[in-house]
């Protein structure tokens, strides 16, 4: 198991790699705002992008970990389909938790409903499902009409 993979941080010139891993696994999707400003902003505020890279310098899996200063979030955790299945989840997974426990700080992330290997692994690992918590988001910032609130 990944004997042909290195995990390393990233760098700029990642980033066109970065957005082909993203958009193959599905979590570079429209509306979500992760692009190249974003990751830069968040890696200067003390978050960690982990990616794997495959021996022959193919990116083929990635962690994004950022934090409020109380915990960490882990974000964009996916690895290439045809590279799925060789226990590179698991390692990257390690790496991403041995970051954690090194911080010192909680880590939560989300997974979609629909992922049962991944929901497997995470639970395997010490995550914790937290069924009483339901999370929201407004992604369209524009869109939010602070005059309106609450009026009706």
């Amino acid at each position: 198991m990944g004997k042909h993979y290195v995990i390393r941080d990233y760098k700029k010139s990642d980033y066109a790699s970065l957005i082909n891993l993203w958009n193959r696994t599905g979590l570079n999707t429209p509306g979500r705002g992760d692009n190249e400003t974003v990751i830069n902003r968040t890696l200067s505020m003390e978050a960690k992008l982990f990616i794997l890279v495959k021996d022959n310098g193919i990116l083929v899996g990635s962690t994004w970990i950022t934090t409020d200063g109380r915990r960490l979030y882990m974000h964009h955790f996916g690895i290439l389909p045809e590279h799925q299945g060789l226990g590179l989840g698991k390692m990257l997974l390690k790496r991403t938790l041995q970051y954690a426990k090194a911080k010192r700080m909680q880590i939560k992330l989300e997974v979609h409903r629909d992922n049962e290997i991944a929901k497997k692994m995470y639970l395997k690992a010490g995550f914790k499902y937290l069924g009483d918590y339901q999370i929201y988001i407004i992604r369209d910032t524009q869109a939010i009409n602070i005059k309106d609130l609450f009026l009706s």
